[in-house]
């Protein structure tokens, strides 16, 4: 749909009216198990001579050595295109394969609205719950997957996080791709954002420029977060209702990860329902990966067609929990 600002009603949704929203929207998506993956990575000099299996442990922590020793007794690791022993001492340089076998991933909403599309760019609406791209657990169960099932050869130029839903711009071509990147590059893609924060905010406007950059986590090993050694990054949010919860839009003008969530943190209005972030932009200890929860839509996004030039706006819906009534 072309530009058109939502409704933004005064008031809010009962939790059980939120309630009713989630059930409603609650379906059971298909069970899907992908053809396995080979995941690689070549041995730093600073771990050089450690035992394989502890290498691969330190590397990929989500498995201890005892899991690492039962993949390389299986055939799974190779070592320079070569199988190895458990016990064997890494070198510097050294590329190390895993060759995952088939799994059943997790569950995933796979549907998504196509809102644009033409020879060179595609526009289209992610579900919340639907990851971008490739990775923790999730191949075939990505947005990148199911668009390209359509549209071959289609990558997106920016992602939105898996609990986040809305609008993701796709390239279909080299040139689009070029352009669209150096677009976000120089900031001139500009994308607004709808979240629903805890507390109601003392300012109606506020640009937030809180550095964010990666900060250890004693389960997830590191996550980003709001860190004062971090890279820039800069937001801009906007009060649109007020109350013990408030509704937000947020303008970003960088491209973090997580950074909505974590600036909105940062200024102690966490979004309701994150399982990650902390207020003052800190992640939980107790934080389970890939928990969803948090309301978030990417709801608006404009910027130049990238061959033609021709100024192209795009506006998606937004549910009650976000616009009130």
């Amino acid at each position: 749909m072309f530009d058109d600002q939502p409704s933004t009603p005064s008031t809010l949704p009962s939790p059980a009216a939120r309630v009713r929203e989630r059930l409603n929207t609650i379906a059971m998506p298909p069970t899907v198990t992908n053809g396995g993956h080979t995941y690689t990575a070549v041995v730093a000099r600073a771990v050089e001579d450690r035992p394989l299996a502890e290498w691969l442990a330190e590397t990929y922590s989500h498995s201890d050595a005892h899991a690492w020793r039962a993949r390389i007794d299986a055939g799974e690791i190779d070592v320079d295109g070569r199988g190895a022993s458990a016990d064997a001492r890494v070198r510097a340089g050294q590329r190390v394969d895993w060759r995952r076998p088939p799994w059943v991933e997790p569950d995933a909403d796979r549907s998504y609205q196509l809102v644009f599309v033409d020879e060179h760019v595609l526009v289209v609406d992610k579900p919340s719950g639907l990851p971008t791209l490739p990775g923790a657990g999730f191949q075939e169960n990505t947005l990148l997957s199911v668009v390209r099932e359509a549209h071959p050869g289609a990558d997106p130029v920016h992602r939105l996080g898996r609990g986040t839903s809305g609008l993701v711009v796709f390239a279909k071509t080299d040139l689009a791709r070029a352009a669209l990147t150096r677009a976000l590059r120089e900031h001139a893609v500009d994308k607004r954002y709808r979240a629903r924060i805890t507390g109601a905010p003392d300012w109606n406007d506020l640009e937030i420029t809180t550095h964010i950059g990666p900060a250890p986590h004693p389960w997830l090993g590191e996550v980003f977060a709001a860190r004062p050694e971090g890279r820039p990054a800069r937001s801009v949010a906007t009060v649109i209702s007020r109350g013990e919860e408030s509704l937000v839009d947020v303008r970003i003008f960088t491209g973090r990860p997580h950074q909505i969530r974590i600036h909105l943190a940062s200024i102690g209005h966490p979004l309701v329902g994150d399982p990650l972030y902390l207020a003052g932009g800190g992640a939980r200890e107790d934080a389970v990966p890939g928990d969803l929860g948090y309301l978030l839509r990417a709801w608006r996004i404009a910027f130049s067609h990238p061959v033609d030039g021709r100024a192209l706006s795009f506006v998606v819906g937004l549910p009650p929990s976000l616009t009130a009534s």
